[in-house]
């Protein structure tokens, strides 16, 4: 135990410098771009989903409430679109064999997989 080093503060900057180009960064708008490559449903729906926004908060301030409530009524719309186009995209994405809602209710549940534990018992 007397043999080990205790770490510095600056520990990490040596270990970035001794791993070089192992590490293959990625910046943010780069994965941004390769997410929207994988998904392209999702930025679609989030930019419905702000003009409407922006259309019906511009109404609001002009005081024509029925075209306000028109665009926040799309607004929900569009939301609902981008969830259902992030949840296919994960299951899309899953291997072929494990893409029910059964698994993927029963993976993210503690309970449900004790459950279904005790049933296959």
């Amino acid at each position: 135990m007397a043999d080990i080093e205790k770490p510095t503060g600056l520990d990490w900057v040596k270990l970035r410098e001794d791993m070089g180009e192992v590490i293959d960064r990625e910046s943010g708008f780069d994965k941004f771009i390769r997410k929207s490559k994988e998904n392209p449903l999702v930025p679609i729906g989030t930019l419905f989903t702000v003009g409407a926004l922006t259309y019906g908060l511009a109404s609001f301030v002009k005081g024509d409430s029925q075209r306000q409530q028109k665009f926040m009524r799309l607004r929900v719309a569009g939301q609902m679109f981008t969830v259902v186009a992030a949840v296919g995209g994960i299951l899309y994405s899953m291997p072929p064999g494990k893409r029910s809602w059964k698994d993927l209710i029963e993976k993210g549940d503690p309970k449900a997989q004790l459950a279904a534990q005790q049933n296959a018992k």
